[in-house]
């Protein structure tokens, strides 16, 4: 079964769907004290929107809502379809622990009780 659009109606359902992907994205890239709104991300790289983002490149911070995910080193790549195609040179996951100098071992007590 074949369906056909006027062109009007496309167009509608273009910007409702492009409207819908921005809004459901909690991706956040921070670039010093700027933020911009990732609108989909990929394997080496992620998407922005074109008219509201400059041409980044550099550190910056990758965050999903409020939890910090990583530290990437980014270069504009190209553009389509309204939106900035950034790549990863360099993507570091962010820890809320510091990397250990050793390894632990499987069986390591998680926590020691006080004598008293």
């Amino acid at each position: 079964m074949t369906d056909y659009l006027t062109p009007e109606i496309k167009a509608g359902l273009d910007r409702a769907r492009e409207l819908a992907e921005r809004k459901s994205s909690r991706l956040r890239l921070h670039s010093g004290e700027e933020i911009y709104r990732v609108l989909r991300a990929w394997d080496g790289g992620f998407a922005l929107d074109r008219e509201s983002t400059p041409r980044l490149r550099g550190l910056v911070d990758l965050y999903d809502g409020s939890r910090h995910l990583s530290h990437c080193l980014i270069v504009a790549s190209s553009e389509e379809g309204g939106e900035l195609h950034v790549e990863y040179k360099r993507m570091t996951e962010a820890r809320s622990t510091p990397p250990l100098d050793f390894a632990r071992p499987d069986d390591a007590p998680s926590g020691l009780l006080p004598r008293h």
